[in-house]
């Protein structure tokens, strides 16, 4: 992605199995960077990526954060020597590796900036979960998706909430069942990624176009938004959601940057935010 990586700034800090930069212009890349384990998932990966997701998340300046992988595969899950080592842990031990995971996953669903999945390769278990835990996810058509948890005699729980909000009940239900393998064609029509492309060229450039809307976008209101829809899911369309919706529309109208937005529409200009990722 040339022109997203052209001012290509220093890591933010030193980790061993992801890198994390942030460039000039505010697009921050999170590279799953384990190649020779396929980027597989252990504990310090899992905090590596916790740690870095918490420090871009409080960088106001970053406005888009892609997520990437390393090598021919983007994530094939938890790695061999992790789970081997949660056969000897005791339940609880066992509950608090999932639980880091499991908050990892969360803290990614909940960052402010808009999150983009970028999968160039396959993608299993808790890759899966990373990719469903992203705003939108880009494949190619050729990539191989599976959960393996059952098969293995354990539970897809972790990455479970983020995946069937993805899919829905139903169809997580057959996949996690069955760990049947669907390639990025299937994912597109299943909602997990919202883009099947050919190759490498073409993610790259929708990638790119992705970029050029979010840099449009007011921040606040991006995250905002990103808030009322986990708000209004499953909720009755009753009085009281209409009352909910109604004060934060107000809420956001009012604020400094929905007071500058609706000045420029009103002007005809741009609103102070809108940058180009052309430079």
């Amino acid at each position: 992605m040339s022109s997203l990586h052209q001012s290509k700034g220093q890591a933010m800090s030193n980790y061993q199995h992801i890198e994390l930069d942030v460039s000039r212009m505010g697009v921050a890349v999170i590279l799953l960077n384990r190649p020779d384990m396929h980027n597989a998932f252990n504990a310090q990966v899992v905090e590596e990526l916790s740690d870095a997701i918490d420090l871009v998340s409080k960088t106001s300046e970053v406005r888009l954060v892609i997520f990437r992988g390393a090598g021919d595969v983007f994530s094939v899950g938890g790695d061999k020597e992790w789970t081997k080592a949660a056969i000897d842990y005791t339940e609880k031990e066992n509950e608090e590796d999932a639980y880091a995971m499991a908050s990892m996953l969360r803290k990614l669903y909940e960052m402010p900036q808009l999150t983009l999945a970028l999968v160039h390769g396959d993608a299993r278990g808790g890759g899966i979960g990373l990719i469903a835990a992203c705003d939108i996810a880009i494949a190619l058509k050729t990539v191989g998706f599976s959960f393996t948890d059952v098969a293995r005699g354990i539970l897809p729980a972790t990455l479970a909430p983020f995946v069937v909000e993805a899919i829905g009940p139903r169809w997580a239900k057959a996949l996690f069942l069955t760990s049947e393998t669907f390639d990025g064609n299937y994912a597109e029509k299943l909602g997990l990624v919202q883009y099947s492309v050919d190759d490498e060229t073409q993610m790259e450039e929708l990638a790119e176009y992705m970029a050029s809307l979010t840099f449009k976008a007011g921040p606040t209101a991006l995250a905002n938004t990103k808030q009322l829809v986990s708000a209004v899911v499953g909720e009755p369309i009753d009085s009281s959601l209409m009352h909910m919706v109604a004060k934060q529309s107000a809420k956001q109208r009012v604020s400094a940057e929905g007071v500058e937005g609706l000045t420029a529409s009103v002007e005809e200009r741009a609103p102070h935010w809108v940058k180009s990722i052309k430079k």
